[in-house]
């Protein structure tokens, strides 16, 4: 495996096995063996809730994974978990989604109405939209957004048959083939381009400016203009940064945000050196969540790695960096 690689896409959850249940039953994930129990120890410490008891449940999706995160116990000092803002809008800097590859978006949507009939999930655009051929980095690809039934955003997206990996044109047993990436709201492109590139190592994907009605439409949104740049591992997932120019308004994340809220997601990366990363996080706009590289001891088995480094993008997304 090349460096840096995206190990799972995740997200915490009230529920865990609830909303796993969803995924499996509704969107054709599979379990990744049993889940685990973390109690306290250095992992609870790295996250930033020291002392908290969570439970980390796998789904796997192609070449994927997600892992949701639940808070069993929190800690003597951490204050209780909020749910995502009713009114939580795609331009919002707490905004993040997992991208769910589809070969048949007719197929995927037909999988869903169950579930939109009886009230467990809820749309975020209009209907499917294929945008348009005047936008050359875009043109042809069909997307739709909606919430899963704790309020996290995901999309599906259909590449046509010019566009993406070649993995997402292969034969499937079902519409849904895996995770493409993970999209972020950030404020400053040139400082996430930095951070994600020059400090994480990641590569340079498209680049482009999406707007007019389809991108309305996609978002749920007005007037709509966003530049979108994408940031890719040498295979598997990648990042995608969208910089929502309008419509203004977007409200930054929290400061005090953490894996306690369900709008916490979490990205995990496995790296080559952690050490000169933690050096220069904070100089690239980052923020150390963790103080510095935790030793995971016991629960290394568990985790899959000896040392992590937890961290924020310049908007405050969580990254969670593995060695060893």
């Amino acid at each position: 495996m090349m460096l840096p690689h995206i190990e799972s896409i995740g997200f915490t959850s009230a529920d865990a096995e609830a909303s796993a249940a969803f995924f499996v039953e509704v969107l054709g994930f599979q379990p990744c063996g049993q889940a685990r129990i973390v109690d306290g120890g250095p992992y609870s410490a790295l996250v930033g809730l020291p002392g908290t008891r969570l439970k980390l449940l796998r789904l796997a999706i192609g070449s994927e994974l997600l892992e949701l995160t639940e808070v069993l116990a929190l800690g003597p000092d951490a204050r209780p978990g909020r749910p995502i803002p009713a009114d939580s809008r795609s331009n919002d800097l707490w905004f993040q989604h997992g991208c769910l590859v589809v070969n048949d978006m007719a197929a995927a949507l037909a999988r869903l109405q169950p579930a939109f009939a009886a009230g467990r999930i809820a749309p975020i655009s209009a209907a499917p939209q294929r945008l348009p051929d005047w936008n050359t980095a875009a043109a042809g690809i069909v997307a739709y957004k909606f919430r899963d039934p704790e309020g996290h955003p995901l999309e599906l997206l259909q590449f046509p048959p010019d566009k993406g990996e070649a993995r997402w044109h292969e034969e499937a047993p079902g519409p849904l083939l895996g995770l493409d990436h993970s999209a972020i709201g950030i404020a400053d492109t040139a400082a996430s381009a930095c951070f994600y590139r020059e400090l994480l190592g990641l590569a340079a994907g498209g680049d482009g400016v999406n707007s007019g009605p389809e991108q309305d439409g996609l978002d749920g949104l007005a007037a709509t203009r966003v530049r979108i740049t994408s940031h890719r591992c040498p295979s598997g997932a990648g990042v995608e940064c969208l910089d929502y120019r309008e419509p203004g308004g977007g409200r930054p994340m929290p400061a005090d945000q953490g894996p306690q809220d369900i709008a916490h997601w979490q990205l995990r990366l496995r790296v080559a050196d952690l050490e000169a990363i933690a050096d220069r996080a904070e100089a690239l706009g980052g923020r150390l969540i963790s103080g510095g590289i935790i030793e995971l001891g016991q629960q290394a088995e568990a985790i899959g790695a000896k040392w992590a480094l937890q961290l924020a993008d310049p908007d405050g997304h969580r990254l969670q960096l593995l060695q060893g």
